[in-house]
């Protein structure tokens, strides 16, 4: 039988599903994209195809039998380990049945693999938004990821329908005037403020992701100087900073190494440069790997202690 010795680590987002298969020392080996693989966007079904296509991909790119992976780490958004465990393990299993499977969060392996270990605080601004930390004795907390109903502050769709809003005060004079009015219905194709009506309630589908994507036309009017999108960015990286600390409280931490995460806070921007500012970062955090590299770092951790345990007890 062949020795179990890879490694899988597994990204799963709202827009694609990566997996990785890697050595212990970190060497990528296959690596595969598919599709959507969040259930609360796509359903547990085929979220659960998505993420085991992208796992036999990936084995098949690297030439490595399933009996070959030693241990998965999934990492899924909208499938945190804390409510969905049982799943994750059904949906691994059916692919690498002999593994351990090891069952995360995507906010866990975006920590994991920005800052190599299993400890720090991470700020994540995406579609959504959170702050997620691990102290030195290895508690966690988390802090948002409510959902755009709930939470979100700072998030992509926060900004989006909060410059939406803001093209609506400005035409009814509740407002003041801002060149996102012209920036925003630009980028949607619109002529004027009340044709946002239909677009957002009469689409057929949930506008959730397109209002979203419209935090880049939010941060591209913030850069150009107007005064209101500067306002909605400044109040967005408030919230965002004030969760970061609130898991910085709640954890006991003073100084913790902080990560960032997420499509707003990646790149220079308004929003990354403020946050940075209000958290006291003299430069933007780096990450030293991806997510997907994160859920392999899990996976190496999780066997080595298993490892561990096993040789304890034999020796006992």
């Amino acid at each position: 039988m062949t020795a179990a010795r890879y490694l899988v680590g597994i990204d799963g987002g709202g827009s694609t599903v990566r997996a990785v298969v890697a050595t212990p020392d970190l060497e990528i080996i296959g690596q595969a994209e598919g599709a959507p693989a969040n259930p609360g966007v796509v359903g547990r079904a085929q979220a659960a195809r998505a993420i085991r296509e992208a796992i036999g991909a990936a084995l098949e790119a690297g030439g490595v039998a399933p009996d070959e992976v030693a241990a998965v780490c999934l990492g899924v958004a909208g499938a945190a380990a804390s409510h969905s465990a049982v799943w994750l393990r059904d949906v691994a299993a059916g692919v690498t049945p002999g593994a351990m499977i090891v069952p995360s969060a995507d906010y866990e392996i975006a920590l994991v693999g920005a800052l190599g270990a299993r400890r720090g605080v991470l700020v994540l601004a995406g579609t959504g938004s959170l702050a997620y930390g691990v102290n030195a004795r290895g508690r966690s907390a988390l802090v948002g990821g409510w959902g755009y109903l709930l939470g979100d502050e700072g998030s992509g769709y926060w900004l989006g329908v909060r410059g939406l809003r803001a093209v609506a005060w400005a035409d009814d004079g509740r407002g003041p005037q801002t060149a996102l009015s012209a920036a925003l219905l630009g980028a949607l194709g619109l002529a004027a403020p009340r044709d946002l009506i239909p677009w957002l309630y009469q689409s057929g589908e949930p506008r959730t992701q397109a209002v979203a994507r419209l935090a880049e036309v939010v941060l591209d009017t913030a850069a150009r100087g107007d005064a209101v999108a500067l306002d909605l960015v400044a109040q967005g990286a408030g919230h965002l900073a004030r969760a970061a600390r609130a898991v910085m409280h709640a954890l006991g931490m003073r100084r913790p190494p902080i990560a960032f995460a997420g499509g707003l806070l990646g790149t220079p921007n308004p929003l990354s440069q403020a946050l940075c500012a209000r958290l006291h970062l003299a430069t933007l955090p780096v990450p030293r790997y991806p997510p997907v590299m994160g859920a392999v770092l899990l996976a190496r951790e999780q066997l080595s202690s298993a490892n561990k345990r096993d040789r304890h007890r034999a020796a006992g």
